[in-house]
């Protein structure tokens, strides 16, 4: 579908790409992956064709569609949810209005016999064909469904887009890509602005996408899942792995081992026609001789080796006095702004030594309470006490204004250091790859992922027995997700983290703390176990929306029949509600009070799975009432489509 030849570019003076060359194919699902920096994005841009100096050609086979997730958004204002996400299907719109135009003369003319009236017709069955090809007339329900899965519910479709953060309004801009259905999506960071249940959403929407796919992401579960391929960037060059991350990451290891003896052949070799260059350049008789040497050591290509052992950096966070039994113990918590109540009647209490994941929709209370609890929110309903002697080592997803612009890498460290683990600066700075000219950079000039890197290492510096973490692993790449990660583990005191990432919570939390329609429920298990439950309730959800959309179409129709007023003699009669469908609609009211009633007694079973281990006997009369309640909703759709 595409071919990539002799691809170069210079940046900054030197090559980011050198000698490039690929093929994408239609099934093929890649991962770019490679340190910050390596050129990821910028190979994305390139395939885009949003940038086009370079060296070598980018090839697309026939007239092939291409769809790239940008991250500058231009929305019409005034638009709605749904109307912004129908703009996905512009030549659709655009042969809909045609059509339009069409059926309109058609209507207004009486030249029936003429040429120009025959072409008209022609035209209407063109359009149609096209429409009907494209699966037009059933657009409605794609959107529902991406929508939907992307975490969004009925009520959002009629908003104003002005109204979302420009998180959701990037899973907006998602949506539309995944609804446009291009030969080649490119997709750089895709998870960055999505829940954990999106996330796996997202997941099982990319499996199955029928073109091909090249995307970025620093998330190893959701590349191992959707990727066939790995292309590694790295050293100017891209090596092609036909392989899935999980894969890719134990071929690319055998490919090292390879690489590291071939480089000390290589250095064996380089050292032997030094020597001998330096043994015959004062010889006249063998001066010409060197002079070859020297060409020809100029032509070698330098073996380079990448160092990817996070296990040499040996970095832990110091803990500090060992605190009370109890961390942190709130009762009726609340937060609101203005009218917004983010989280309301919220009680909890935090142990010496737990490991709490904060999961839930964005928006839902999350960062609000780490920063209640780390103290930078103090205006807020209930209450909540810090345990004895406990220490808060706090970061914030704001790196930008945590950090002080002016001061460099070096001294924004040293700053936060103590008298014992000043001398231990640039060693740490040096395990977060700020290593040479690097630790000079002003903060202010640093990446995403470089000042995230820089707070991480500004705690260590700093004794603590209790860490809470908004979203630590942002911006980060693998390996510096890697050396967090085993740092926490170490870590012998109480942790509370937000995070997206399965992989990275994976082993490091045991308990979770569930953020969901205003309240916050405990969840006493590890992620998966969490994940297995979570991704169950997800879809009786997802059904229950759709149930309320149309649902809520439903009674705005039997509403406007209502409303409808007698006729005059001379005018056409109102549509008229017969006898059958008002025993339809007496059997979807009795039907929507059968599911309601289900779905509560569903609620109450799996609130009892979190406090206890079901016995057989619950099991089966959960799956009994689960099954009952599908069948429910099996007839609510049946019914529906009759009175429709």
């Amino acid at each position: 579908m595409l071919s990539v030849q002799g691809l170069g570019l210079h940046h900054s003076g030197n090559y980011l790409f050198q000698n490039v060359n690929f093929t994408i194919k239609k099934d093929d699902k890649i991962g770019l992956v490679g340190k910050n920096g390596a050129g990821k994005s910028t190979l994305l841009k390139m395939l885009s064709g949003e940038i086009t100096f370079y060296e070598g050609n980018v090839v697309p086979e026939g007239n092939i569609t291409i769809g790239f997730l940008k991250q500058d958004l231009d929305f019409v204002k005034g638009r709605t949810v749904w109307a912004e996400t129908m703009q996905a299907f512009e030549q659709i719109n655009a042969w809909k209005n045609e059509l339009e135009e069409v059926n309109h003369q058609m209507t207004v003319r009486t030249d029936y016999e003429s040429d120009s009236y025959t072409d008209l017709i022609n035209k209407m069955t063109e359009l149609n064909d096209l429409l009907m090809n494209h699966d037009a007339y059933n657009l409605e329900g794609d959107m529902e469904k991406v929508l939907f899965g992307l975490g969004f519910k009925a009520d959002d479709f009629q908003k104003i887009t002005d109204e979302f953060s420009g998180g959701w309004r990037m899973r907006i801009e998602l949506a539309k890509l995944l609804l446009q259905k291009n030969d080649i999506m490119l997709l750089d960071e895709p998870t960055n602005h999505l829940d954990m249940e999106s996330i796996m959403w997202l997941e099982n929407f990319l499996k199955d996408y029928p073109g091909a796919i090249v995307l970025v992401s620093h998330d190893k579960q959701f590349m191992t899942a959707v990727c066939n391929r790995t292309f590694d960037v790295n050293n100017r060059k891209v090596d092609d792995y036909k392989a899935n991350y999980s894969k890719y990451l134990i071929m690319r290891e055998d490919r090292r081992e390879k690489l590291i003896q071939a480089k000390k052949n290589q250095d064996a070799e380089i050292k032997q026609m030094e020597d001998n260059i330096n043994k015959f350049r004062a010889s006249a008789t063998k001066a010409s001789f060197a002079q070859s040497l020297i060409k020809k050591l100029d032509k070698i290509e330098r073996i380079e080796v990448d160092n990817e052992d996070v296990s040499k950096f040996n970095i832990r966070f110091v803990q500090s006095q060992v605190p009370g039994k109890v961390i942190f113990e709130a009762e009726n918590l609340g937060k609101s702004y203005g009218e917004k109540q983010i989280f309301d009647d919220v009680d909890f209490i935090v142990q010496r030594g737990d490991r709490i994941a904060l999961l839930g929709q964005n928006g839902q209370g999350k960062t609000t309470l780490a920063k209640i609890l780390a103290g930078d929110i103090k205006d807020y309903s209930g209450s909540w006490n810090l345990g004895h002697n406990v220490n808060i080592g706090y970061f914030a997803q704001n790196q930008e204004e945590v950090l002080t612009p002016n001061k460099t890498v070096q001294e924004e460290a040293e700053d936060a250091a103590t008298e014992e683990t000043r001398p231990r600066v640039r060693d740490l700075l040096g395990s977060f790859l700020f290593q040479g000219e690097a630790v000079n950079k002003k903060t202010k000039v640093l990446s995403g992922g470089e000042r995230n890197r820089l707070a991480l290492c500004k705690l260590l510096l700093r004794p603590f027995n209790t860490l809470i973490m908004d979203e630590p692993t942002n911006h980060l790449d693998i390996q510096s997700k890697e050396i967090i990660k085993l740092a926490l583990q170490k870590f012998e005191g109480t942790l509370i983290v937000i995070s997206h990432d399965r992989e990275f919570l994976q082993g490091l939390c045991d308990k979770i703390y569930e953020f969901r329609d205003g309240k916050m429920k405990e969840f006493l298990g590890d992620i998966n176990e969490y994940l297995e439950f979570r991704q169950k309730e997800s879809i009786r959800e997802i059904s229950a929306e759709k149930a309320k959309l149309h649902g809520e179409e439903a009674k705005v129709e039997v509403k406007a029949k209502k409303e409808e007023k007698p006729v005059a003699d001379n005018q056409q009669p109102a549509t008229i509600v017969s006898k059958e469908q008002k025993n339809i609609q007496n059997k979807i009211k009795k039907v929507e009070e059968r599911i309601s009633e289900l779905e509560t007694k569903v609620e109450e079973f799996e609130a009892s799975f979190t406090k206890e281990n079901p016995s057989e006997e619950t099991l089966e009369k959960y799956n009994q009432i689960k099954e009952d309640l599908d069948l429910a909703l099996q007839e609510w759709e049946h019914l529906g489509a009759q009175l429709d």
